[in-house]
C-alpha cells in the first residue's frame, strides 16, 4: 500500500508542481508532507476512525507568505502571485481563491486593487484584449449600450396605461 500512496502523492506533487514553479526543496517538502497525510488518513480508515479536519490543520506546517512591498507587485508580465499563499499562477480564479475563504472582490478590497483590476498575468490580459477587439467587442458593446439607452427612454415616454 505504501507504493500506492506514494504514486498519488507524486500524482498531487506534480498537479501542483504544474500549476506554478516550486523548487526543488519545495518538492521534497510537499512531497513528504503530502505522503505522510495521506498515510495518516490510510491508517485512520483501516481503524475505521472518522477524519477530522481539525487533526489536519493542527499537523501542517505554516505557509511561508510572501512579501511585497506593493501588493501590486504581486502582477507581473507572465504570472501574479496569490498574496495570501504565495502561489503562482496565470491566473488567481473564483476556486482558488475560495480555498482562502475569499471572492475575487473580497481579494481586491482587502489588497487594495481596484475592481476593474484583472487578477491575470499582464501578458494574458494583452492576449485576451487583443482577441475581444479583433472579434469586434468594443464595437459591440457601445451599439448594445447605445440601444440599452434607447430602449430605456423609449419606455420612460411611453408610460404603460393601467387597467381597471
Amino acid at each position: 500500500m505504501a507504493k500506492r500512496l506514494l504514486e498519488i502523492a507524486a500524482a498531487i506533487v506534480k498537479a501542483r508542481a504544474s500549476v506554478g514553479r516550486i523548487s526543488p526543496d519545495e518538492i521534497e517538502q510537499i512531497l513528504t508532507n503530502t505522503f505522510l497525510v495521506l498515510r495518516r488518513m490510510q491508517h485512520l480508515e483501516d481503524r475505521g476512525e472518522l477524519l477530522e479536519p481539525e487533526m489536519m490543520m493542527a499537523e501542517k506546517p505554516a505557509a511561508k507568505k510572501p512579501e511585497f512591498l506593493d501588493p501590486k507587485d504581486s502582477i507581473r508580465e507572465n504570472k501574479i502571485i496569490c498574496i495570501e499563499c504565495g502561489i503562482e499562477m496565470k491566473q488567481l480564479t473564483k476556486k482558488h481563491l475560495s480555498s482562502h475563504g475569499l471572492t475575487p472582490r473580497d481579494y481586491k478590497k482587502k489588497w487594495g486593487f481596484t475592481m476593474r483590476q484583472s487578477l491575470s498575468a499582464k501578458s494574458l490580459s494583452r492576449i485576451r484584449s487583443r482577441a475581444a477587439k479583433k472579434r469586434g467587442l468594443p464595437e459591440n458593446l457601445v451599439k448594445f449600450q447605445e440601444d440599452r439607452k434607447r430602449k430605456a427612454s423609449r419606455s420612460s415616454s411611453h408610460p404603460v396605461p393601467s387597467r381597471m
